[in-house]
């Protein structure tokens, strides 16, 4: 049974996640500092305070059993890679959504994220007892949009103009996508166990 209060620790032999904590600040930093980190994301964890005061907000959010943030740690090269979270989780209507997820650049394309998608869903459906794990982007966000179609998701509609557009020219359309217990059991968890790196 899931338990907010419990320090979960998702890992397998490439990647880590573990409970985020303020603590975490001076590691994320390099990260949070890249160019174009926060472009599809309407909260900026950029510079050390609106890092700090994001890491402050999940902490938080875990509080009052909205949110389980965590901090993702490549062990290929024990390196702090990103952060990524479960959101908006409904234990009663046995729902969630994957968010808030950024990885350095040095990470991405690596094979990093399908190893925490991967793991995040197991714990999801297994663990949380949750039946739909749903994920949004913007529509501009097509790489995300991509990676989110390669570890399984379909993608399921649209919210017309729900976001500030990246540009803070007018809006834009989020685009949902989900993946149900049903699919990750019968078909999709070989699928994506079969597109992780060795």
């Amino acid at each position: 049974m899931f338990d907010f209060s419990t320090d979960y620790i998702l890992e397998d032999h490439v990647v880590c996640l573990k409970p985020l904590k303020l603590a975490h600040v001076n590691d994320l930093l390099d990260i949070a500092n890249e160019p174009n980190i926060w472009d599809y994301s309407f909260i900026k964890g950029n510079g050390l305070e609106n890092l700090r005061s994001y890491i402050k907000s999940a902490i938080e959010a875990r509080k009052d059993k909205n949110e389980y943030p965590f901090l993702v740690v490549d062990k290929r090269t024990n390196e702090v890679a990103g952060c990524t979270r479960f959101c908006k989780i409904s234990l009663d209507l046995k729902n969630t959504r994957l968010g808030y997820t950024w990885y350095g650049k040095k990470f991405q394309g690596t094979g990093l994220n399908k190893h925490c998608k991967f793991l995040m869903f197991d714990f999801a459906f297994n663990t949380m007892e949750m039946y739909h794990i749903g994920l949004g982007a913007y529509e501009e966000n097509l790489r995300s949009i991509a990676a989110m179609k390669s570890v399984g998701c379909t993608v399921e509609g649209r919210f017309r103009k729900a976001l500030p557009s990246p540009n803070s020219n007018g809006r834009s359309d989020a685009i949902l996508l989900s993946i149900l217990r049903d699919e990750w059991l019968s078909s999709k968890r070989e699928m994506l166990k079969g597109k992780l790196i060795n």
